[in-house]
């Protein structure tokens, strides 16, 4: 373990983990403040933001509250309780939230006005035309779809779902003396929460205005011009017309936020798969933990909502806009404001693949680096496709964490297994969030005829590997390819990945005893290349780390360079400490939580921390280790966390290849030198953008899709197909 010296583990040197992550929303919420950054993406990226704080809330906030419940006292890396964090967590998420309608009402929503797109904030503020459609658009489309919901002593208070959103009421018979009663209606999902208002229709006729309404999300404005309404006000406008009874004395919408960890106990569990079907169906209807209504709410209608949800006043978010802003990525959907977005991208062909031969030729000819988004992940999705169809091909293995929803991989996994090959895929069912939607693709391949394993007992399989076993004329031969990312043609587009391919027999060897070991209970006595965890990755890790320690203690040049999502792992840190009193330059890329203090004299002062927020969401790992000059690249799907070192199964995997590392040290170094979307960690724990002044820009995404680019331009002009395997990026 080293790290003797005390100092490396106080809890005074470690960030608490969910102050830090939600210093990493902050940073995304950057984005949605800096008005260099296209309109439209502006309103993305605050949507991001709230989609972020949702889960936080429904998996770690929710976490700590169980440990409440559960009286667990023992301190964090950074010395707080679960209480204590609970109630710093309160603070900043408060301050988080003021910030995010801060943002949109201050800047985006007149920016956006500017621009053409009007957002009409309340019903109270439409025109007589725009008001006679929504009118129209609610009896013909909304009011057929609500079911209201009274509260009195015969009809208890409802079930109210996880997230959804409603819109409560304080109402009152017309006749008599009668008490104040609550009622709710909820705002159906099924129907598009962006509606937008066509122009002015006073000019066209009753059937002409019809027509109109129900073609609202046609989007059939004037390219840039249109005005929009939420589908809440259009209800609340309306609301009296589903109480005729009653006069509607307040209405407001509201919306809950539940815990929705999924709490398993795999010992007891007969059948994995039904049991986290049971559990999923729980998740709607947990303890709330947080509460959203609109600000200035009626204090009495809040007083009830208040009781019957069982939320302190801390657990209440009051409002000021629209609830729930991840429905920002609709209005980021309408047509006709291009001009307002980033330019898209397209990913690049991988210049190792660009010629006539089959895949499995182009792996025999040497490993293949592939860096998603900026090339493309077809080939990934082609190998597959060759495998299942080649009648060379014997077996196919592969682990499953998150797919897309109409997965080209699980197609042709099922092809492979109609095609009578061997197919055996470990489908990760316990995939926070995908759960449910890995519970249908696991019954579709077995349905399909292969062999499906619901992970292992206690661990999440989050590593990715395939193993194409394949009879050649010389015997048999493995291919393989393992990844940083998930086998999803969808995120590959929104995702920094990167993937080997390689038939190396080592590799392939190891490939085979990680798949017995996944579906038996062989163990091997030891490993050629790959190294896994839940077993041995956290030793590899603390060994390689020692290694760097020892150089410098040696009077050698020393460096460690590493690229993750997240760093909290307690041990590898304290290691690091090590290494930074022993004079290692250590530099990290780390997208999110980081516990580690940067920069701190005495302990740290050799590490700097860089955190990138960019167009695509940062997600490879990658880790350079100076190893006395004869540099170490790996790869692998694992972070530097306790779950992934501890509680996953995850492999990481050496690139060997000297181009490939090459390229591989170049991404680090470029991510290193950005200067446009990086943050750099102070010692005072804040993040600051990196100076501009008198230098270059430096936009790493950027500069790796137009190093993408014309690596394929250059494939395609070259008549010398040895050219096509290499490419040197341009220097710095």
């Amino acid at each position: 373990m080293a790290a003797n010296d005390e100092k490396f583990w106080d809890p005074k040197n470690y960030v608490n983990r969910e102050l830090s992550w939600l210093d990493f929303n902050y940073r995304v919420l950057g984005e949605a403040r800096d008005k260099s950054t296209p309109l439209f993406d502006r309103l993305k990226f605050l949507s991001i933001t709230a989609s972020n704080l949702d889960e936080f809330f429904m998996v770690r906030v929710a976490s700590l509250k169980d440990m409440i419940h559960a009286n667990y006292t023992k301190p964090d890396i950074a010395g707080m309780t679960a209480s204590e964090q609970l109630a710093a967590i309160g603070i900043k998420t408060h301050e988080l939230v003021e910030e995010q309608y801060r943002i949109y009402n201050r800047s985006l929503l007149p920016a956006l006005r500017q621009n053409g797109l009007k957002v009409i904030t309340s019903h109270e503020n439409l025109t007589k035309q725009e008001a006679a459609f929504v009118d129209r658009y609610f009896e013909e489309m909304v009011y057929p779809v609500l079911t209201p919901m009274a509260v009195d002593s015969s009809r208890p208070f409802p079930l109210i779902r996880n997230k959804s959103l409603n819109i409560a009421a304080l109402v009152k018979k017309k006749k008599g003396d009668s008490e104040i009663d609550f009622a709710m209606v909820r705002v159906p999902s099924g129907l598009p929460r962006v509606v937008v208002i066509p122009p002015e229709m006073e000019e066209k006729d009753d059937e002409e205005k019809s027509e109109s309404a129900g073609k609202e999300q046609t989007g059939k404005n004037a390219p840039g011009q249109a005005s929009i309404i939420f589908l809440e006000e259009v209800i609340e406008r309306n609301i009296e017309k589903l109480f005729l009874n009653y006069d509607i004395i307040c209405s407001h919408p509201f919306r809950v936020m539940r815990n929705a960890d999924l709490s398993i106990d795999e010992d007891e569990a007969e059948d994995l798969l039904k049991e986290i079907e049971r559990q999923l169906k729980k998740r709607q209807w947990g303890e709330a933990i947080r509460l959203d209504i609109e600000e200035k709410a009626d204090k009495r209608l809040l007083k009830i909502l208040k009781k019957e949800l069982k939320v302190t006043n801390d657990e209440i978010y009051e409002i000021s806009g629209p609830l729930d802003l991840t429905v920002l990525m609709k209005v980021y959907g309408l047509p006709g404001f291009d001009r307002f977005k980033a330019p898209g991208y397209t990913p690049q062909p991988v210049p190792a693949l660009m010629n006539d031969d089959d895949i499995f030729t182009n792996i025999r000819k040497g490993d293949i680096l592939l860096t998603h988004p900026f090339e493309t992940f077809e080939p990934v999705v082609n190998f597959i496709k060759k495998a299942a169809r080649d009648p060379e091909v014997l077996a196919i293995k592969q682990t499953l964490y998150r797919v897309s929803g109409n997965s080209p991989i699980i197609a042709a996994l099922a092809e492979a297994a109609d095609n009578g090959k061997q197919v055996s895929v470990l489908v990760e069912l316990k995939a926070r969030f995908d759960e449910e939607n890995n519970i249908n693709w696991a019954k579709m391949l077995e349905k399909a005829g292969c062999h499906v394993i619901y992970g292992l007992l206690g661990l999440k399989t989050h590593s990715k590997i395939t193993l194409v076993v394949r009879k050649e004329e010389d015997g048999i031969r493995r291919y393989v390819h393992l990844g940083t990312g998930n086998y999803n043609d969808s995120t590959a587009k929104l995702y920094t990945d990167c993937g080997l391919f390689t038939c190396s027999r080592q590799i392939g060897e190891d490939a085979t005893a990680v798949f017995n070991m996944l579906s038996g209970y062989s163990e091997p006595l030891g490993w050629n290349k790959l190294s896994l965890a839940p077993l041995w990755l956290r030793g590899k890790f603390l060994r390689l780390i020692q290694r760097e320690i020892k150089s410098a203690r040696e009077g050698r040049h020393a460096r460690i360079a590493a690229k993750m999502n997240s760093l909290c792992d307690k041990e590898i840190i304290a290691n690091l400490y090590e290494a930074s009193c022993a004079g290692v330059k250590i530099q990290l890329i780390v997208r999110g939580i980081c516990c580690l203090k940067a920069g701190v004299p005495g302990l740290s002062e050799n590490i700097e921390v860089h955190s990138i927020v960019g167009n695509f969401l940062e997600h490879s790992r990658i880790f350079l280790f100076e190893n006395g000059g004869n540099q170490e690249v790996y790869m692998g799907s694992a972070d530097w966390m306790p779950r992934n070192l501890d509680r996953r199964v995850e492999i990481l995997f050496p690139v060997e290849d000297e181009r490939l590392k090459e390229r591989l040290i170049h991404i680090l170094d470029v991510q290193l030198a950005d200067n446009v979307k990086a943050y750099l960690l102070q010692a005072d724990g804040t993040y600051v953008r990196k100076s501009l002044r008198g230098r270059q820009k430096v936009n790493a995404q950027e500069q790796f899709c137009e190093e993408a680019i014309q690596a394929a331009k250059a494939v395609e002009e070259s008549a010398d197909p040895a050219n096509r395997r290499v490419f040197i990026p341009r220097e710095q």
